[in-house]
């Protein structure tokens, strides 16, 4: 295997023209003789470059509306030759095969087609790369003396690499882009089948591929920890692995965990507002996955106040995030002298918003992930990894309906408690397990408090989410993620001064807890639904 391979002849056929015509006269002007089919034939003649059609290299004209044009030994052999390989050599004299250099492929859009509303399973069908993914893994496999390229990103370094070594390709180029591509195709095919298979009895998807590493960050959650982000190729929605990022340092993987706990809660938090036809912004800050703070309010600032108040302490070097635009008075709250934010996650950033945060620290990461109305929660599954095996399951996308909720204790409390008690229970389910959340109404914000969260039993939850509340406690909603077994850790809720408890209920003991709260003065909603976080 030699290092350095002169490029002399190039395959170019490609769905996403951006670049090629560019690329192509970069190429043909380096003396490459550049062969293409169909579209991206007719984009380089156009712009004046000579092409050799793929039919006139084969003598096959492309047929059944171009889903037979490339598979020819013309042009595998030219891929898959083996250039120092005596019998390969002999065979493709015998036969009149020329050496393919370079081939640039990208595949047929079928990810853009099914994403399309309205589209049918025989359009979808007929976006399927049959010709593209044969000529890439070609190309990749044989990359000892090929290259391939695969994304329009490819071009400026393979012209850099023909540059530096005098019109030819190194082998830790080929080997990189052959990486790739190999990348590619496995992203291709998992969107494949994701859209062909499923299995009705899991009502998830066949098979959990298209999973792609995207970029390296600098240590896993602690410094001796390699990690890298990888990109899973049928998601959709605002994601802070997506997100463009306007200033400060590179994210960490700590960074990229918090901001996208924070960026899901704020996103299911402005949701429920929308169904409610509520103006109101939310906010939290979010600390080792966990918010320590959240809230909804009238105005920006307010939120942001409102969600720092939760655990001012905890809040400091926390990851922040908020569900409408940043505007100046919000972002002036978050640079306060005695606060400081790693990561500020929201959908845009005014001018004067921007200025502010990014004047009052040099690397704080200002990520916007675009409007959360678009898109967000599109993504049907979510993924979890052990050591060796991934786990996956259906996203918990059950709604929050307070006013469904049972009275199982106690007097109604209305309509604006059930709303209070309804955002509480989405800020629980962002805790980790055992979860106890007291929150509630401060001036015009709905809060949280204080909360317990990642312990070993519900009652040490309670105690730290009493102690984290303080005197907030009395008067306050308290909601628990599953059903309390024992009425201890409610009867230390009532003594902090609690005034309503939401939980799912289903405990053997239930009875118990309810009549406890009834003859202290204290309301049971009931919801049915277990929320566990682990």
């Amino acid at each position: 295997m030699q290092d350095t391979v002169p490029i002399r002849r190039a395959l170019l056929s490609v769905s996403d023209k951006a670049g090629i015509v560019e690329f192509a006269r970069a190429l043909a002007e380096r003396g490459v003789e550049l062969i293409s089919t169909g579209g991206t034939a007719r984009a380089l003649s156009d712009a004046g470059l000579s092409v050799t059609k793929v039919g006139d290299l084969t003598g096959f004209p492309e047929i059944m509306g171009g889903r037979v044009k490339t598979l020819h030994p013309k042009v595998h052999g030219g891929l898959l030759a083996i250039r120092d390989d005596a019998d390969h050599q002999q065979a493709m004299a015998e036969h009149g095969i020329e050496p393919i250099d370079l081939v640039c492929i990208n595949l047929y859009p079928f990810e853009r087609t099914i994403a399309r509303e309205g589209v049918t399973r025989a359009e979808a069908i007929e976006q399927i790369d049959i010709g593209g993914p044969a000529m890439i893994r070609a190309s990749a496999k044989n990359h000892a003396w090929v290259t391939i390229a695969t994304s329009p990103d490819h071009y400026p370094r393979i012209l850099a690499d023909l540059d530096a070594h005098n019109n030819a390709t190194t082998q830790t180029l080929r080997a990189d882009l052959a990486a790739a591509a190999f990348a590619r195709t496995a992203q291709y095919d998992a969107a494949i089948t994701a859209y062909l298979t499923t299995d009705d009895n899991a009502d998830l998807p066949g098979s959990i591929l298209g999973i792609v590493q995207d970029r390296t960050l600098r240590y896993g959650e602690n410094p001796h920890q390699p990690a890298c982000v990888y990109l899973n190729a049928n998601a959709a929605g605002p994601s802070v692995m997506r997100a463009e990022q306007l200033h400060g340092k590179e994210l960490s993987y700590n960074n990229l965990l918090d901001g996208a706990a924070a960026l899901e809660l704020v996103a299911q938090l402005a949701a429920m507002l929308r169904t409610q036809s509520r103006s109101d912004t939310a906010a939290c800050v979010v600390k080792h996955t966990n918010p320590c703070g959240a809230s909804v309010a009238p105005t920006q600032a307010d939120a942001v106040a409102a969600a720092i108040a939760g655990d001012p302490m905890a809040a400091y070097g926390g990851i922040l995030a908020i569900s409408h635009e940043l505007d100046g008075p919000a972002a002036e709250l978050i640079a306060a002298p005695d606060r400081f934010f790693e990561v500020v996650v929201a959908p845009s950033y005014t001018v004067h918003a921007a200025r502010i945060l990014s004047e009052r620290w040099k690397n704080v990461r200002l990520l916007a992930v675009g409007d959360l109305a678009e898109g967000w929660s599109t993504t049907e599954v979510e993924l979890r990894g052990t050591p060796s095996e991934l786990l996956v399951q259906r996203r918990d996308r059950l709604p929050t309906d307070p006013m469904s909720w049972t009275l199982a204790a106690g007097d109604e409390p209305g309509e604006q408690i059930r709303r209070a008690a309804g955002a509480l229970e989405l800020i629980g389910r962002a805790l980790s397990s055992n979860t106890i959340a007291i929150g509630g109404y401060d001036n015009d914000a709905v809060r949280l408090f204080g909360a317990g969260a990642g312990q070993m039993d519900r009652v040490a939850s309670c105690k730290l989410a009493i102690t984290k509340a303080g005197d907030h406690a009395r008067g306050a909603i308290a909601y628990s993620d599953a059903f309390f077994p024992f009425p201890d850790g409610p009867e230390l809720l009532i003594d902090a001064g609690v005034k309503v408890i939401v939980h799912p209920g289903g405990a053997k003991r239930d009875q118990e807890t309810f009549d406890l709260c009834a003859s202290r003065g204290v309301s049971v909603l009931t919801t049915g639904t277990r929320r566990f976080r682990h």
